[in-house]
């Protein structure tokens, strides 16, 4: 319940301050609008006025929300195999180093936004197991040496499992739909809970999560500063920020060889594959609208995240970028 309160207080909050920045907006160039009775239609019609990018065409914020959300209802159940199709499974092999790269340790709580069909939730889980089954071996080595008192007394602690979860929020039902389907296929039936919220306005308390991960997504998010305020909220203080996400590559050759491939061949596996070009188009062109390397190192750093670096994989095809809550 106060969970609830406190997110009905962020809402207002920020509806407060959008209202009152696009009255702003529409006083200094609508002259049609004056702030009174008609006022609300003003601000509407502000935002709808509003415009940003949808691949490499101009629309309205409130249409590219709507389109990003068909898009990936439209691909979500081919989507797994589009991905291992597209990239010819070397984002398995990206994912990997992600997991390696975070190593987290059981205990730890993970939120995976954008994260619908669970690919990163799952390596988590596998991961933290490891990682649990290594510890209690190396305790079992190192009570070979104790007494049976002792190792009577130790074991109620030792066989006790620290918990770790990981929960998948995605703003998409139908990609959470098939990460359920792919759970219970797996049999994976607990660690893992699905949130349908929104990478703008998290869900969530302040300071839930030791970990925040985010692959291939932030760039279909119309606010990347608001999403990258709200990943910097819901971390705990010493939580890490981890972005996987489509890059610039850096070596010439290797770029045009990429855009070829990227533009001519990728839509077409979409029709193969998923009967959907469109989809698929917009996907290889809003990687070409996303920041590069270095201009989204300072966007997580100006949200407030230290330390702060990247590491490109693949000749800059993909990047990590890392930052921590201190």
């Amino acid at each position: 319940m106060a969970a609830s309160l406190r997110l009905l207080v962020r809402r207002l909050a920020r509806l407060s301050h959008r209202s009152i920045t696009s009255a702003a907006a529409n006083v200094s160039w609508r002259s049609g609008c004056r702030l009174g009775p008609s006022s609300s239609r003003c601000l509407s019609d502000a935002a709808e006025d509003r415009s940003t990018h949808f691949g490499f065409e101009t629309v309205s914020e409130a249409e590219k929300a709507k389109r990003v959300y068909k898009v990936f209802e439209n691909v979500a159940q081919k989507y797994d195999i589009m991905n291992d199709a597209m990239s010819l499974g070397v984002h398995r092999l990206w994912k990997d180093i992600l997991l390696h790269a975070m190593h987290p340790q059981p205990g730890a709580r993970l939120l995976d936004v954008a994260g619908g069909t669970g690919d990163i939730s799952f390596r988590f889980l596998d991961y933290v197991y490891y990682q649990q089954e290594r510890q209690k071996r190396r305790a079992t080595g190192s009570s070979q040496s104790l007494s049976w008192q002792d190792i009577s007394d130790k074991y109620p602690d030792e066989d006790r499992p620290q918990e770790s979860r990981a929960v998948v929020c995605d703003i998409n039902k139908e990609m959470l739909k098939v990460g359920k389907h792919r759970a219970d296929s797996m049999g994976i039936v607990s660690g893992v809970s699905w949130v349908v919220g929104d990478a703008e306005e998290l869900p969530f308390d302040d300071d839930q999560f030791d970990i925040y991960t985010i692959a291939f997504g932030i760039r279909n998010v119309t606010h990347i500063n608001q999403a990258l305020q709200e990943a910097f909220r819901v971390l705990k203080p010493g939580g890490r920020f981890m972005c996987l996400e489509f890059s610039k590559v850096t070596n010439p050759v290797l770029a045009s060889l990429y855009d070829a491939y990227s533009f001519q061949v990728i839509p077409v596996l979409g029709e193969v594959i998923a009967g959907d070009w469109k989809s698929y188009q917009y996907l290889v062109e809003s990687i070409r609208k996303f920041p590069d390397q270095e201009e989204f190192k300072g966007m997580i750093e100006d949200a407030g995240f230290c330390c702060v670096q990247y590491f490109n994989f693949t000749g800059g095809v993909v990047a990590l970028h890392s930052g921590f809550k201190l």
